[in-house]
């Protein structure tokens, strides 16, 4: 069962709420003060409760640092990184702040303390919701010779994941176009995150996604890389693979900011015979499991839409995505959504808007991300994988240190 933050622990932070470190370590055990034998430190952490906080609510809690090893460890070296739905709400003296890869806040705290074996020390450990968080993850600890940790996790430097009191709101964004029977047709769907939350799944690998299906009497000739053709209950091949009638598209980041939309293309080659066709996006997971943080269903689904003129009806106008709601021919219905053209770093497109400019995307901003799809879902999200693992600098520095999460592949009712 979920542990809730005290109602104790619970402050507002003045500014941005966030998280703040670790600061002076107060003894809690006796230990002898001879000197210690010769010898090794083992400094193993107490585990922190887990929580759930509200966006502008600071959690508040202490663990316990132990040395079991037969040396004393002069000083101690503690790190914590937050995600970035998290910061810390003020700074402490004796640490040093920093952003790393993947936007991952970090503080260095050096405890002028010794912890003689046997003797323990207990230090708080301070971080705060921001107004975007949602799913996070907090690494805390020391090395078990008290100094700096490196990456991976052990009974010195640990990993908490939490999920913050707040949802998300996941738009799905069809198209409607015109085309000619016997001709082609690109077709750009999206899948859009308006907040308040940020998404990051950081439990398992039933990562948020958009559901494609493609309208009847066309033939999805060219396919995005992000996605896959969608099987029984998953993912059934590798991304890009052409000629499925229903795909599956999510980030290869697994990851989607507040105002972020994410750009699907596909080719369409149509049918000598076609007439006026309709498909379907759904904003969903890979699994087709409805995320439980997305509270409003009513602009989850929306219509792909081929009009194909007969000959005595005027010629195809320009293709573009639809804004309006559906027509009464079509119960599915259209989702809001604009047209835009602004790319930076991380992807291309926007949504609410029309032009074309450079910019840089990022926490919170507003933008398109593309990615890579292998097929092969046992290297998505996961519950041990470190902060900053989504950089590729950063995964190689890593190395073996990712443990995968259970995949969720679980029979679900499909929602409506």
């Amino acid at each position: 069962m979920r542990q809730r933050i005290r109602p104790s622990h619970l402050r507002k932070s003045a500014a941005l709420v966030a998280a703040s470190a670790i600061v002076a370590a107060v003894p809690v055990a006796a230990a002898s003060s001879a000197a210690a034998e010769e010898g090794e430190p083992s400094l193993v952490i107490s585990s922190l409760p887990s929580a759930s906080p509200k966006p502008g609510e600071v959690y508040d809690e202490n663990v316990v640092i132990t040395n079991n090893g037969t040396a004393a460890a002069d000083g101690v070296t503690f790190r914590i990184r937050l995600t970035r739905g998290l910061d810390f709400p003020e700074t402490v003296e004796g640490c040093t702040y920093s952003t790393v890869e993947d936007q991952v806040r970090q503080a260095l705290c050096e405890l002028d303390t010794v912890v003689e074996p046997g003797a323990s020390v207990e230090t708080p450990v301070r971080f705060g919701a921001q107004p975007h968080a949602l799913m996070e993850a907090v690494e805390y600890g020391t090395s078990a010779t008290g100094e700096a940790p490196g990456e991976g996790f052990d009974d010195s430097y640990r990993r908490l994941t939490l999920t913050a009191d707040s949802s998300a709101d996941l738009v799905a964004v069809g198209a409607d176009t015109e085309a000619l029977a016997g001709g082609r047709e690109s077709v750009t769907v999206r899948l859009r995150n308006d907040g308040p939350g940020w998404i990051q799944n950081q439990e398992s690998d039933d990562q948020t996604a958009l559901m494609v299906r493609i309208p009847q009497d066309t033939v999805a000739s060219e396919v995005p890389q992000e996605c896959a053709p969608f099987g029984v209950d998953g993912p059934s091949g590798p991304g890009g693979t052409p000629g499925r009638s229903k795909y599956v598209c999510w980030p290869a980041d697994h990851t989607i900011d507040v105002g972020e939309s994410l750009s699907f293309t596909f080719m369409l080659d149509i049918d000598d015979d076609a007439t006026t066709t309709t498909g379907e996006v759904k904003a969903t997971s890979v699994y087709d499991i409805r995320p439980e943080f997305d509270k409003n269903p009513a602009n989850d689904k929306a219509r792909i839409r081929i009009t194909i003129p007969t000959d005595d009806e005027a010629g195809p106008t320009p293709s573009g995505d639809s804004s309006t709601g559906g027509d009464g021919n079509d119960p599915v219905g259209q989702s809001t959504g604009g047209t835009g053209g602004m790319t930076g770093t991380g992807g291309t497109g926007s949504t609410g808007g029309t032009g074309d400019a450079t910019g840089t995307g990022g926490a919170g901003g507003t933008g398109s991300t593309t990615g890579s799809v292998n097929g092969n879902l046992a290297g998505t999200g996961s519950d041990g994988t470190p902060l900053i693992a989504g950089a590729a600098a950063a995964t190689a520095a890593l190395g073996g240190g990712l443990v995968l999460a259970v995949r969720r592949r679980r029979a679900a009712a499909k929602s409506s």
